[in-house]
């Protein structure tokens, strides 16, 4: 059995990832895992520790956005499926921007997300091949895809 290349987007403040990580792991299923960078401060610091510092905060930002997009698009270009979370203690516009990426790409996607978000979420739910609520439905729905098991 072929891997797999699963790409996990979004929130950085819970430990989804590991979840998903750990279950895959335990099942012992073909799977390689990418991401972005999940350290808040290089994610943001990156373009200007590297190009030189911005005084204008705009361009500070431009800079990190861009390298950033470097590593994010080649991940999800690479990726059979993309798993995008959608915490609610903040706006993730740019797990968002990785949901339309992915989708316009036409891989896999599946959002993650509390029901409560449903509404505010509609068009990337709509784009989007499943939608879990939790971590343990997203290695069911991967376990199923790549094994064509059932949890029993």
């Amino acid at each position: 059995m072929s891997n797999w290349s699963v790409y996990l987007s979004g929130e950085i403040h819970t430990d989804w990832r590991e979840q998903i990580r750990e279950g895959v792991e335990k099942l012992g299923m073909p799977v390689s895992f990418s991401a972005p960078v999940t350290n808040h401060s290089a994610s943001d610091d990156c373009g200007a520790h590297i190009l030189g510092h911005e005084d204008n905060k705009f361009w500070y930002d431009n800079k990190g956005a861009k390298v950033n997009a470097i590593r994010t698009r080649t991940l999800i270009e690479k990726s059979d499926i993309v798993v995008v979370r959608f915490g609610d203690q903040y706006k993730q516009w740019n797990a968002a921007f990785d949901a339309g990426y992915a989708a316009a790409l036409g891989k896999s996607l599946i959002v993650l997300h509390d029901p409560s978000l449903t509404h505010p979420l509609k068009e990337i739910d709509g784009a989007a091949l499943a939608v879990a609520e939790t971590s343990a439905q997203v290695v069911d729905i991967l376990r199923y895809v790549i094994r064509g098991e059932l949890e029993r």
